[in-house]
């Protein structure tokens, strides 16, 4: 069982919110919108999709990181190394 399946409903309630912010974004583009008008729509499409990614992470390392410490060893290195490259990958982006 995955780690965010106790939030599986309000992600789910999230996303589709995120996507028609996206979908927002090409019409404003199709219809030549003002640029910083569309750059704020950009914001704040990227926010909803951060705050997902931040819970997955979060219920990630409250149950699959958590889970593997306990057990330790290899499996304990595996998930927190796993962890640190998702980290790095959501703040490079």
């Amino acid at each position: 069982m995955h780690g965010y399946i106790d939030n599986k409903y309000e992600l789910l309630k999230r996303l589709p919110r995120a996507e028609g912010q996206v979908r927002g974004i090409h019409r404003m583009v199709e219809e030549e919108a003002y640029c910083i008008d569309v750059l704020t729509q950009v914001a704040a499409a990227t926010k909803a999709v951060e705050t997902v990614a931040l819970s997955l992470l979060e219920d990630h390392l409250g149950h699959c990181v958590a889970e593997a410490t306990r057990q330790g060893g290899a499996v304990a290195d595996v998930k927190v190394k796993e962890a640190s490259a998702a980290i790095a990958r959501l703040v490079r982006s």
